[in-house]
């Protein structure tokens, strides 16, 4: 079971700890202080590196040359007048944009696999309550 402990310091600036690890987050000036990166930030980055985790121990195990994994993650909000796929007016849906960079000595088929593997994460899977991932994988060698 994972646990984290939130308290806030001072404006919207929180004091996150977990596991022993503590850490700041914040909002961007105007909003916050900008001491720490922001809740979507803070989103994305555990997104990418489960991704990114998620590939390395996969490519370990099958002894494939995996060298490094890149995850580039955009998050945006699309409101219910530009998305066909939001049920209620003025409601909106939530989409992905993920960029994977997959470096080493990989044939096609580790590719395609590792791809595959990517989505299935267990941060994605929390977050896949709908389809709102749009995914492209490269291969850089």
């Amino acid at each position: 079971m994972a646990r984290v402990s939130v308290e806030s310091v001072k404006n919207v600036q929180v004091r996150v700890e977990a596991e022993g690890h503590i850490w700041i987050a914040d909002e961007p000036p105007g909003v916050g202080d900008g001491t720490g990166p922001g809740p979507y930030d803070l989103l994305l980055g555990a997104l990418g590196l489960c991704m990114t985790m998620t590939l390395l121990l996969y490519s370990r195990r099958k002894r494939w040359s995996l060298a490094r994994v890149e995850v580039d993650i955009q998050h945006d909000r699309i409101h219910a007048d530009d998305a066909a796929n939001v049920e209620s007016a003025g409601g909106v849906a939530e989409h992905f944009t993920i960029d994977l960079v997959l470096h080493g000595d990989l044939d096609q088929t580790q590719i395609d696999r590792l791809s595959d593997i990517s989505t299935r994460c267990p941060v994605r899977k929390t977050l896949a309550g709908t389809d709102v991932f749009n995914e492209t994988t490269r291969h850089a060698s």
